[in-house]
């Protein structure tokens, strides 16, 4: 058989590319990189090869016929038009569970980090601050309160690990889970207002775009922390930049951003806020895992077996 035309949409894992190249015939973003390459061989692309930050619009998957599968290297898939996928017969693709337990370790990792300001201690030492003085207080996490927005199964995850510390968990979600024991808030508001730390695992999306605004953050108050292991898009940027310049809530610890890699100044300045560079999923292992099931959902497609894990919409 002919080799299958693949098309990659982003800068592709080196624990992924490999892969692909050994079984598929591989085109890298040919429609941003020569354009009457890719008219010629668009009507044989018949996969796509993404990532959870790539965008693949309706316009892409209307000049793409022989289109089949959109293979997303990640759990989130905010920037796939699903729906124009669906309307084509095209199935989506993705990669959870491989991941829940490093984006919930971060989280938590995160969450200690702004609350005793490990970044700022390490600098403390290192530049010989600790000789002229005791640094100042940081705030307790074990036995605080810890809310979380969205309780899928990265949710749950950071649920049982702050359970290890003591801490009283409570979420909001679309609607209320009755089999979890966590106390329930109908809304991000309500929440934010019963815990110390808001910690946000929720998908991005128009549907929770500047879900987290003033209003939330001056519900978690002059004491409260928020974590971001989401989506930059599900928090106001510019509200928090706000809040945290005007001691609105205490700190943050954030691994997404709006507009990413670029962070804004204001926000890099501020020194109770502790910030990586989206690392949620970013070891050796879950990233060769989730490159795994990558590619495994594309071989087993086109090997006429069912995918092994489609987006809810294609399940």
């Amino acid at each position: 058989m002919p080799a299958i035309d693949i098309l990659s949409v982003t800068k592709l894992s080196p624990f992924l590319e490999p892969q692909l190249h050994a079984a598929f015939k591989l085109h890298d973003r040919l429609y941003e990189t020569d354009p009457a390459a890719f008219a010629k061989l668009a009507p044989q692309i018949r996969g796509i090869a993404a990532s959870g930050e790539s965008k693949v619009p309706a316009s892409l998957i209307a000049q793409l016929p022989a289109l089949e599968i959109i293979s997303v290297f990640g759990v989130g898939y905010d920037g796939v038009d699903v729906a124009a996928a669906k309307a084509r017969n095209v199935m989506v693709t993705h990669t959870p569970q491989v991941l829940n337990d490093d984006v919930a370790d971060l989280a938590i990792g995160l969450m200690l980090s702004a609350a005793r300001q490990l970044p700022a201690a390490d600098r403390y030492v290192k530049d010989g601050k600790w000789t002229s003085g005791p640094m100042p207080l940081a705030r307790k996490v074990s036995g605080a309160r810890i809310g979380i927005v969205g309780i899928g199964r990265i949710g749950q995850a950071i649920a049982q690990r702050a359970l290890a510390f003591n801490m009283t968990v409570a979420y909001t979600a679309r609607s209320k889970r009755a089999e979890l024991p966590y106390a329930f808030y109908p809304t991000p508001a309500e929440l934010a207002a019963n815990c110390d730390y808001l910690v946000l695992i929720t998908p991005g999306g128009a549907g929770t775009n500047k879900l987290i605004n003033a209003e939330v953050l001056k519900a978690l108050g002059p004491e409260g922390i928020l974590v971001n292991v989401a989506r930059g898009s599900v928090v106001d940027q510019e509200a928090l930049i706000h809040a945290l310049q005007n001691g609105v809530i205490a700190g943050a610890g954030l691994d997404v951003f709006e507009n990413e890699p670029n962070v804004p100044e204001a926000l890099r300045a501020i020194p109770h806020v502790v910030l990586a560079p989206h690392i949620g999923s970013a070891t050796r292992q879950t990233r060769q895992a989730m490159a795994d099931l990558a590619f495994n959902n594309l071989k087993s497609h086109f090997d006429g077996k069912p995918v092994h894990t489609p987006v809810p919409e294609c399940g």
